[in-house]
């Protein structure tokens, strides 16, 4: 099969190139997903309002008796001073006291539009940055570039529909969403595992929660009953792991601190990202199945390793029971269930699954230089993963083009294979941060990267 013929199949099979299917279940159900990021402030107690879907993360404001308390500021300042201008209209009051729950600029980065004339107070764990601090003092900076491809910043418009539990937005150019700025640093520090603070006349409680980040910490305010638990909860099965690659979380720890939350009995759950959970007793029956959920990745995963389980036999054996699998704010939107396995398994083990012939592999090119022969030369190879691509057997589309890539990495056709395989993958993908990162070295893979 010639080449103008090959890419006539793909075309008539459904993949256009460049541009995922649209109308598969998959990308109408995170089409779906997108109400609960629609700009609104929402009024979730007396006092207690929140800035959702205005900027990829939850702002969210206690008015006090003579101020008001920000927890989290958005990721832009032209975000954060669109929240500005809706918060004005509830209330003119200045900031007295900011709160980041954690680090990550979709956070931090909107802090300049909440600094008046007198500096605020601005409050953090005392591990305040701490996840980036290993990768900057080795001086990794590969991580930028995943970071893009998960978050989609090099996608056109068309192609990104969210980011699972946020809206679509591209940083400036030469800006990081993932970064704090210098503007952000704190000047108060959550120094033990909780503390008392009161500004404005707004009683608080910080509490120690690592989980998504080791820097994460929750906010409690008694008199509201309202809770906000930073990137610990949102409307998604949590990020176990992210795939642009981040020092290790810990989902021991993360249900440990679910279980702290849930202590409460808050009657408002406001989460990083998506709408609040309103009423005592839908917040604790989400919290209990998100605390179960992280719990049983975790659990379940040790027993398999206790069995000399492999990652990848892992992933087949440990399965959400049915009535957490099907609750709605636990769909793999943004994390996914098979990246909390392999990380748990990362944590206690470190990258040796435990069978020998892993040891001491064979490298990429050398296997499949075997590959190749077994299959009757290269050319065969080629054409068995034409065929899995004419026959939608995607995946192993994707990992026969690999193989044919490590032979020669300058083969369009398969580099053309690969970025077709990524592309019909994305079509039937309802993770949003997979969807991205298979849409986008697609597009790299298309323009000769």
């Amino acid at each position: 099969m010639n080449k103008i013929i090959f890419s006539l199949c793909l075309v008539l099979s459904g993949v256009s190139v460049g541009v995922a299917q649209e109308g598969t279940n998959a990308t109408q159900r995170l089409r779906n997903q997108g109400v609960q990021f629609q700009e609104q402030v929402v009024k979730v107690a007396d006092n207690v309002h929140v800035a959702v879907g205005f900027s990829p993360a939850n702002v969210s404001m206690i008015v006090g008796e003579d101020g008001v308390v920000i927890v989290d500021t958005g990721m832009t300042r032209d975000d954060a001073d669109r929240i500005v201008a809706e918060f004005r209209k509830i209330t003119d009051k200045p900031v007295k006291a900011i709160i980041f729950t954690h680090s990550h600029g979709d956070h931090t980065g909107g802090v300049t539009s909440f600094l008046g004339t007198e500096r605020p107070q601005i409050w953090a764990h005392n591990n305040f940055g701490s996840e980036y601090r290993p990768l900057t003092d080795a001086g990794v900076t590969f991580q930028s570039v995943r970071a893009a491809r998960q978050a989609g910043f090099k996608l056109p418009p068309e192609q990104r529909i969210n980011n699972g539990v946020a809206p679509v937005r591209y940083p400036k150019s030469g800006g990081h969403a993932f970064a704090s700025g210098a503007e952000s640093k704190p000047s108060h520090l959550l120094e033990g595992e909780r503390q008392t603070i009161k500004v404005a006349g707004v009683e608080l409680e910080l509490v120690s929660a690592p989980g998504e980040t080791n820097d994460e910490l929750f906010v409690w305010y008694p008199a509201g009953k309202v809770l906000f638990a930073g990137d610990n909860f949102y409307r998604s099965f949590p990020n176990l792991y992210a795939i642009r690659g981040t020092p290790n979380r810990s989902v021991r720890l993360w249900a440990d601190s679910l279980n702290k939350m849930s202590a409460n009995n808050a009657v408002a759950l406001v989460g990083g990202h998506t709408k609040p959970i309103i009423g005592a007793g839908e917040v604790k029956q989400v919290l209990g199945d998100y605390r179960d959920a992280v719990q049983f990745i975790h659990d379940k995963t040790v027993e398999g390793m206790n069995k000399g389980m492999t990652p990848d036999e892992l992933v087949e054996y440990v399965q959400l029971p049915e009535h957490l699998a099907s609750k709605d704010y636990l769909q793999p939107f943004y994390g996914h269930p098979e990246w909390g396995v392999r990380t748990v398994f990362s944590q206690y083990f470190g990258w040796f699954d435990g069978n020998p012939s892993n040891l001491f592999r064979l490298t990429l090119k050398s296997e499949a230089e075997h590959l190749a022969k077994l299959a009757g030369g290269k050319e065969k190879l080629l054409s068995a993963a034409k065929d899995a691509l004419l026959n939608d057997d995607n995946q192993w589309a994707a990992q026969l083009a690999d193989h044919l890539l490590a032979l020669d990495r300058n083969d369009r056709d398969a580099k053309q294979i690969k970025a077709d395989a990524l592309t019909k993958l994305a079509r039937n993908m309802v993770n949003a941060t997979a969807r991205n990162y298979y849409l986008t070295v697609a597009r790299e893979l298309r323009e000769g990267k």
